[in-house]
């Protein structure tokens, strides 16, 4: 990830944003982000953090995710996989391609559905993850 090649100055909060994302798999929300970068960087604005990841999200850098209904996630994991997000711990889980009942995208035409142009697709479920299920 460029942040000149977007058109960010690079400062040492930002640096820090990008480490804490390289890597990570946990699908984070801003806020969460913030509350980590804020450790290191008091002085560190949660609009810096927010601006910074819309700003790498529209750039395709990283993937904003609106499957948590309460705020949005951040994948830095660009290949492609559907998501989780577990109803009672609040979690999101990358799902693989080929896990059973994914649903095909390939058999869509993904430049044209009923003549809308499709930029991205977006697969997500919904549901108890396996370690809240064996709680239950």
């Amino acid at each position: 990830m460029r942040l000149k090649q977007i058109g960010l100055k690079v400062t040492p909060q930002r640096q820090a944003i990008l480490k804490l994302l390289n890597g990570n798999r946990t699908h984070p929300s801003a806020e969460s982000i913030y509350h980590e970068i804020l450790k290191e960087y008091q002085r560190i604005s949660f609009a810096t953090v927010y601006n910074t990841l819309s700003k790498l999200s529209r750039a395709g850098q990283i993937q904003e995710l609106d499957i948590d209904p309460s705020k949005k996630r951040f994948d830095p994991y660009l290949a492609p996989h559907y998501h989780f997000y577990c109803k009672v711990c609040g979690k999101v889980f990358d799902v693989a391609y080929d896990t059973p009942l994914a649903v095909n995208t390939n058999s869509l035409n993904t430049k044209n559905v009923d003549g809308h142009q499709v930029d991205a697709i977006q697969v997500n479920f919904r549901g108890v993850c396996k370690e809240c299920g064996k709680k239950r």
